[in-house]
């Protein structure tokens, strides 16, 4: 688990998985992200559960501390198709927006990943281009936009406006 002064980050539990479906049916919120229904849902907290126990991290619960609310999710993803960069990324509830809790979960992702996972040498962030408030946490927490690693996610089928990917980078500190 990592604290800040206002979140805490942990891994799920099956306690979770009806805020999280409940995130995912925010139309704001799932602007620039494929639609998940109820399976879909489930299906990703059951890969960020494996992700945990394979990996020891994964994008993890943010909790409030003041009150325990889960507020989406923040953290790190070992490398996989089409990424070789351990990925970091987040997704909040709308109520939560702009409030600097994605930074602040960001920004402590970042260091459990130089304190922990001393194989990664850069972090990498995507989005698609349109979605200028994730950009701008990147540009927040030190990233940097590689626009020559920019893509087309293969996941997301032709002809799709959330096809193209933009990508962001940090390196480990010196």
């Amino acid at each position: 688990m990592i604290e800040t002064a206002r979140l805490r980050l942990r891994p799920w539990s099956d306690a979770d998985r009806d805020q999280f479906f409940a995130l995912a049916q925010d139309e704001e919120v799932m602007r620039y992200l494929p639609a998940l229904d109820r399976a879909a849902s489930d299906n990703v907290i059951d890969r960020l559960m494996a992700a945990q126990g394979r990996d020891g991290y994964c994008f993890w619960a943010v909790e409030r501390r003041e009150d325990g609310a889960v507020l989406g999710f923040c953290g790190l993803m070992a490398p996989r198709p089409p990424l070789t960069e351990v990925e970091i990324g987040w997704r909040l509830a709308r109520d939560a927006w702009g409030q600097g809790f994605a930074s602040e979960a960001a920004r402590a992702s970042l260091q459990w990943a130089w304190d922990n996972i001393p194989e990664a040498m850069s972090v990498v962030a995507i989005t698609v281009p349109e979605n200028v408030r994730s950009q701008a946490v990147m540009d927040r927490i030190g990233m940097k936009r590689d626009e020559g690693a920019d893509f087309d996610h293969p996941s997301v089928p032709e002809g799709d406006p959330l096809r193209r990917h933009v990508l962001y980078r940090i390196e480990r500190p010196a």
